[in-house]
């Protein structure tokens, strides 16, 4: 658990704030109890079908049974609440451990959650089934685009045993004031979290609610407040398909042996397998962590004809293992196109379109070397592609590792060259932890109702000519994210920095182009 501190003197003040978060944790997991457990009157049932079971509070009647003030006011602050379950193939007590651990509790939810951290353990919980633990955590969220607005929360975490085979995880802000919290990250989480349910088959029924107060929606784009508000991408339905997702993945990864239609790659080991797995999700870790844009520089020069919102720009310095030391500058932007946005996912992971827009490629055709499944869906996957000519271990050139996924939110295709020595280590089964990898990708959501008015409707719409696949209504919110690496860290210059950035921006203007050129004429 990173970060996590273990109180075991029993001061008074502790046994004071411990007793006093102790009290609050209870409240809100009889509260979550009840929600989860009683569908009217508090929740209103939005499904789109009778099999979906999307609901979202009837504030007026949950008011009534649990008033309370609100924590965060102003014009600008919106309430969001949802409630959905499904079944995940972990069993119970392993799900519990995950997210009682903060570390796992990120890589379980990639595309959501960007950072955790446990900040003061105050009850570790019962041996064998964490009954009674309570945690202070800190965490970050973010999703699908930098004109997106992260969030962050400080909550008490607490499990609750409360029958054979059934836990309680209950989420709830404890500080509503948090001085040294920026003003643009306010936020509030009401009792929230799921009932975990053990069933038979060593897997478990998850009901999850999610109930919080945002600030952020006034400096989320237009476009993307809607977009995010509307479909509650932050909201039940989204853990629970993004953790069914990971649980897939995380079943592959334990196959114990490798499945006869991969084995005709360059990954013929189980070992080179998982090896490869580890690599390709710590790259799309750092990618959606990237898309938060952490250190972003405000540059009025940078802007793209058709873009959304312009080009976003930041700069970081790269310390952790597995990324190259130094400043990484990152640029991200925005584009709306008039297609369907599983088309769009189809043709950015398709290898034999590669050459038509990516620079690495430099217009070579591509093919798959290495192929794994990460579930049921077929185009969750991660792939190793390089130019069509053949794979030589004993030299050192470049390769693209890709994973490809669609989650609740959108689909991702997540990238990064890797010199085939490194990749060669990782097929042979060794620790694929130390390989210095910095992604770029896309992130591709549907968006079907774009304002008139836009730059990119007006733009490609009129570009595009009619007929292929275009149809009345479709449309696709396309987020293009690269980083390069500018400089050792010990060497930092501004005149450096300004060369990179207009690299960054000739390599994001060109993609865009390529890409959005090469979709249009690929539809007609």
């Amino acid at each position: 658990m990173r970060g996590a501190m273990l109180v075991n003197r029993p001061t008074q003040n502790y046994d004071e704030e411990k007793t006093m978060l102790s009290e609050h944790a209870i409240l809100a997991m009889q509260e979550l109890v009840r929600l989860v457990r009683t569908n009217e009157p508090f929740w209103i049932d939005i499904s789109n079908t009778h099999q979906d079971g999307r609901y979202t509070l009837d504030h007026e009647s949950y008011y009534q049974v649990f008033p309370k003030n609100n924590h965060i006011r102003g014009d600008t602050v919106s309430e969001e609440s949802s409630k959905y379950s499904g079944v995940v193939g972990f069993n119970g007590m392993k799900l519990v451990e995950m997210f009682l651990d903060s570390d796992q509790w990120e890589n379980l939810f990639p595309t959501i959650v960007t950072k955790a951290e446990i900040t003061k353990v105050l009850e570790s919980g019962s041996p064998g089934n964490r009954d009674g633990a309570l945690l202070l955590m800190n965490e970050e969220m973010h999703i699908l685009s930098p004109l997106v607005r992260p969030r962050e929360f400080n909550i008490i975490r607490y499990c609750k045993l409360v029958d054979v085979g059934v836990w309680v995880i209950t989420d709830v802000s404890f500080d509503s004031s948090q001085p040294n919290t920026p003003t643009l990250s306010r936020s509030w989480k009401h009792p929230s979290g799921c009932i975990i349910h053990e069933m038979p088959n060593k897997s478990c029924l998850v009901t999850w609610v999610e109930h919080v107060e945002v600030e952020d929606m006034f400096h989320t784009h237009h476009i993307f407040r809607d977009f995010v508000g509307n479909y509650t991408l932050y909201g039940a339905e989204s853990w629970i398909k993004e953790l069914q997702r990971m649980c897939d993945r995380s079943f592959n990864f334990y196959a114990e042996t490798v499945p006869v239609e991969e084995s005709i790659g360059v990954i013929q080991t189980i070992e080179g397998r998982r090896s490869v797995i580890n690599l390709a999700h710590r790259m799309v870790k750092i990618f959606c962590e990237c898309l938060t844009m952490a250190g972003q520089l405000e540059f009025s020069h940078l802007n793209l004809e058709s873009s959304i919102g312009g080009v976003r720009v930041s700069l970081r310095e790269a310390t952790n293992i597995g990324q190259p030391n130094g400043i990484v500058v990152a640029a991200a932007t925005t584009l709306w196109l008039p297609l369907p946005a599983d088309y769009v996912f189809e043709f950015l992971k398709n290898p034999t379109k590669r050459y038509q827009w990516d620079i690495m490629a430099c217009e070579n055709a591509m093919y798959e070397m290495g192929h794994i499944s990460n579930g049921l869906y077929p185009g969750n996957h991660t792939s190793i592609f390089q130019v069509n000519q053949p794979y030589i271990p004993s030299e050192n050139y470049s390769v693209i590792l890709q994973e490809s996924f669609t989650s609740h939110v959108g689909s991702y295709v997540i990238y990064a060259p890797i010199d085939t020595l490194s990749l060669s280590a990782a097929i042979r089964g060794e620790d694929s932890a130390n390989i210095q990898i910095l992604p770029s990708g896309f992130v591709v959501c549907s968006y079907a109702q774009p304002n008139a008015t836009f730059e990119a409707f007006n733009n490609i719409a009129s570009s595009s000519g009619g007929g292929g696949v275009e149809r009345v209504g479709a449309g696709t919110l396309l987020t293009l994210a690269y980083q390069i690496l500018t400089c050792s860290p010990n060497g930092i210059h501004q005149h450096q920095n300004m060369e990179a950035i207009a690299t960054i921006n000739t390599l994001l203007s060109t993609s865009v182009l390529k890409v959005r050129g090469a979709l249009m004429n690929y539809s007609n």
